[in-house]
This record gives C-alpha cells, structure tokens and sequence, in this order.
C-alpha cells in the first residue's frame, strides 16, 4: 500500500513541476490574460510560486534580481518535500 502511495506522491510532484515549468514558458509568450488555460496555469502554481516569490524580493538578495528566481526555488523546495515524504512512506 506504501509503494502505491509513493508513486501517486511521486506523479503529484511531477505534475506541479511540469506545471511550473509550463507556466515559465508562457511567461515568455503574450497571451491574454483571460486565456482559461493561462487562468489554470496561473491559479495552480500561484499557491506555490507567490509566497516564495514574496521571500525573495524581501530579502537583500532577491532586491536585486533582474529575472523572477522563484521556478527555480519552488523546483528545490519541491523535491525536498517530496523527498521527505517518500522517506516517512518508506518506513510505514
């Protein structure tokens, strides 16, 4: 049951990510914002992207940055939590 588990964690965080990553290249592409598929991308990875977005620019670091780093955090926090939570599923 554990093993199952793992992998619809493992397929969550793989989806999330694919998302981010889709939402990196349609920042790249004008699209209107009233797109509905631009409206998903946005709503799913917000609830990811915002709060690590506002971290960054509040610090020195991020006070300085010409290109929004928050993907490449979110892809770092990402895979630590889901790491840890394949490791508590492994000892089950």
């Amino acid at each position: 049951m554990a093993a199952k588990i793992a992998v619809a964690v493992q397929i969550f965080f793989r989806v999330i990510e694919i998302l981010i990553l889709v939402r990196v290249i349609l920042s790249w592409i004008p699209f209107r914002t009233q797109n509905a598929f631009v409206v998903f991308i946005h709503s799913v990875t917000e609830p990811i992207l915002g709060p690590i977005r506002n971290l960054v620019s509040r610090s020195s670091f991020g006070k300085n940055l010409m290109f929004d780093v928050s993907p490449i955090l979110a892809y770092v926090v990402l895979g630590v939590v889901r790491h840890i939570i394949i490791l508590i599923l492994a000892k089950l």
